[in-house]
């Protein structure tokens, strides 16, 4: 599938992490992104669904208190936190808080603070 292309589409994020490695492992485990590695070394990812790219930035301070929150879509968000705990992760904002709106936070092993949406119905 190629990616939407269009003016105002949200499409290539920096993910800070204090260990590329383990970050690109914990997001391609639990979310099933694909990773790459740029020309220089970086290593990439592309989301789920190829739509969003990005690249992890080693050593820049994490998203600790994000005042815009990432929500990634999930088939199932109660199975996705268990995964996020399972690989080293930390709830933050269990589901709930945003109800009817299926929604939590977490945050990963570099500290970022992200969340996860779960679309109605699905299951």
């Amino acid at each position: 599938m190629e990616p939407t292309l269009g003016h105002g589409k949200i499409c290539y994020l920096e993910l800070p992490a204090s260990d590329v490695a383990r970050s690109a492992t914990f997001y391609e485990k639990i979310f099933g992104w694909t990773l790459g590695t740029r020309g220089d070394g970086s290593i990439t990812f592309a989301d789920g669904v190829g739509q969003v790219n990005g690249v992890w930035i080693p050593g820049a301070p994490p998203a600790t208190d994000p005042k815009i929150i990432i929500h990634i879509m999930v088939d199932n968000a109660e199975e996705t936190l268990r995964a996020i705990v399972a690989q080293g992760g930390e709830i933050v904002q269990p589901i709930g808080a945003h109800a009817p709106e299926i929604t939590a936070r977490f945050r990963d092993p570099a500290g970022n603070v992200l969340g996860i949406y779960q679309e109605p119905g699905l299951e």
